[in-house]
């Protein structure tokens, strides 16, 4: 098949999603289809692409990126050009220009698409201001709506998923669910611990550790916090937020400076590849605070090289990862629960241990990426097969 997927950024610094959409195209690719990526180059990292050579990516300039909306003129002519010679294509998140012109091309051309939210349909986050909220619903009611209601198929990867695209007006029988994957092989040979902790100069040191974008969405400040209140009764923990920047470092930085816990905090920046393993193989817990989070991506690598992981309970990671019991459960914002729960972990190591260890033997067995890969090839080729409509009106 001549697979098209379309994202609006495609970087390392985008984060699980654009994990995702890497590992998804370089399986299908592997199985002998031809897969294309429409991207814009925004923060574009050329060694990134350059590790895809099976996927042909076409990064198109972005001319502003303006409340994270990357316009890429240039887009449209070769939408129009080549869409027509695609057999479906693969939206993954929900409010970009990039699925505007698609949309618009793909009714025309009767090319079925499928829309992949990656959790970004809620309209506001807790705790953002409501011009967002405005924001996006201008967006939903201009273009958005009709996105989502002319999508042959909508992926949801968990029941949490299910619940918010009702919400949005998507019948339950064009939702496809198709659980979130993960390449079980990458974490069969891991990093030797030590090797972070010699790095950072860690030795002796309880690590607790968040991985991913640090956005405000993400709730490191309510980690942040929780661990100032830990720091008061001990003084091996050090906190290590593994990440790259979207927007709210400075903030952090200065709630860290306030509680006066510069010292005990490191920022690493992004990591990958074996950098980020050796990460995770040498931290005590990892915490996935959000304030809002569709599903495990983070607290699953993490199970994976058998470090215990902590998650927000009210979220869609929460739903995942109680389902299978693969990590711990705190509500949102509840910084006793919190220190109990990280002090409980460190206290008793083996317990941890052990929990997390069965849950890592459920998910090589259950969740390999290598059994994912035909969920979504049968999902393109019912959207084709069956010649699933588009749209209703142009």
């Amino acid at each position: 098949m001549r697979i098209l997927h379309t994202f609006d950024f495609f970087s390392p610094h985008g984060g699980g999603t654009v994990e995702v959409v890497y590992k998804l195209t370089q399986a299908l690719a592997g199985r002998g289809h031809e897969v294309v990526v429409y991207t814009s180059d925004y923060k574009l990292d050329r060694a990134y692409i350059d590790s895809l050579p099976e996927v042909d990516i076409y990064p198109f300039h972005c001319v502003s990126a303006a409340g994270n909306f990357f316009y890429t003129p240039s887009l449209a002519p070769a939408v129009k050009e080549n869409l027509k010679g695609f057999d479906v294509i693969h939206m993954h998140c929900f409010r970009s220009y990039q699925n505007i012109v698609v949309r618009r091309y793909a009714l025309e051309y009767s090319v079925p698409y499928i829309m992949d939210s990656h959790g970004s349909l809620p309209r506001v986050a807790a705790g953002e201001s409501g011009y967002k909220w405005l924001l996006r619903w201008l967006f939903d009611v201009a273009f958005g709506n009709r996105v989502l209601r002319d999508a042959a198929k909508v992926i949801v990867q968990n029941d949490f998923a299910v619940r918010e695209n009702r919400g949005f007006g998507v019948e339950d029988g064009r939702m496809a669910l198709v659980p979130l994957f993960f390449p079980v092989e990458e974490y069969a040979d891991l990093p030797p611990t030590g090797e972070f902790r010699e790095r950072y100069g860690l030795s002796g040191k309880a690590v607790i550790m968040s991985l991913g974008r640090i956005h405000r969405i993400k709730g490191l400040d309510f980690l942040v916090e929780s661990f100032s209140e830990l720091a008061k009764t001990r003084q091996d923990v050090i906190l290590v937020i593994v990440g790259p920047d979207d927007g709210y470092l400075d903030t952090l930085k200065i709630i860290a400076a306030t509680l006066e816990l510069t010292s005990k905090i490191i920022f690493t920046g992004y990591l990958g590849g074996r950098d980020k393993l050796a990460a995770l193989v040498d931290a005590d817990v990892v915490v996935q605070p959000s304030r809002y989070e569709q599903a495990a991506w983070a607290p699953i690598e993490s199970v994976l090289c058998g470090t215990p992981a902590i998650v927000s309970a009210d979220s869609g990671s929460g739903e995942d990862v109680r389902r299978i019991d693969a990590g711990y459960l705190v509500e949102y914002g509840d910084k006793d629960q919190m220190v109990r729960t990280i002090q409980d972990i460190l206290d008793n190591p083996a317990a941890a241990g052990e929990k997390t260890a069965r849950a890592r033997e459920y998910i090589t067995n259950n969740l390999r990426f290598s059994d994912r890969v035909e969920d979504y090839e049968k999902l393109y080729r019912e959207c084709t097969d069956e010649n699933l409509p588009t749209g209703r009106e142009k």
